[in-house]
């Protein structure tokens, strides 16, 4: 008799990703035919397009657990956990320049000017005055989740400035930290029986 396979719940395309700061309320998370149907609260700030999608990373550490009495462990323990979320961001803008230094989530004011005039200034933050910043991603065909709780950007930002077709993007690794109060640093939904 002949077995047959289940074809793959598959994921594809890039998702969008959002930026609010710490503290904002969960996504409401309304499902209708097997797909999300409500949009992030005006809170969450679109970050914009990537030049090739994200990348979630999620890692945990264990050590063998030794007696003397058996060459094999006798258990292993979970020592660390780590995670992040990277990505090159390809709207150049300057508050996008601004999150990637940890200086704030808002959209950036001008210090003078309006309209076409405009003058807008960045300047990292000291040391110590950064400011964390939860991440939601959401997959393209809506069906999946990951909100990221509390990050702090400490990737290389290294920026080329090139002839086109190249473009200039601005790279990203958000570090996952524990927020105070929680047990977590991410939370991760699906919507419908196939993705769940």
């Amino acid at each position: 008799m002949a077995h047959s396979v289940a074809a793959p719940v598959v994921l594809t395309d890039p998702g969008m990703l959002w930026l609010a700061a710490l503290g904002t309320a969960d996504p409401t998370n309304t499902v209708a035919g097997s797909v999300f149907t409500d949009d992030p609260a005006v809170a969450y700030i679109p970050l914009g397009a990537t030049e090739d999608g994200s990348t979630f990373q999620y890692q945990t550490n264990v050590e063998a657990v030794s007696v003397a009495e058996f060459f094999d462990p006798i258990k292993y323990a979970t020592t660390s956990r780590s995670g992040s979320i990277a990505f090159n961001l390809a709207s150049w803008t300057l508050s996008n320049y601004n999150r990637a230094l940890n200086g704030g989530v808002a959209a950036l004011t001008a210090t003078s000017g309006t309209g076409a005039t405009s003058l807008f200034k960045v300047e990292p933050p000291t040391p110590g005055n950064e400011v964390r910043a939860m991440i939601l991603w959401e997959s393209t065909d809506r069906t999946l989740r990951l909100l990221c709780r509390q990050t702090i950007q400490g990737g290389t930002i290294s920026t080329a400035f090139k002839k086109a077709p190249d473009k200039a993007v601005i790279p990203c690794t958000f570090n996952m930290e524990i927020p105070t109060g929680l047990t977590t640093p991410f939370t991760m939904w699906s919507a419908g029986t196939s993705r769940g």
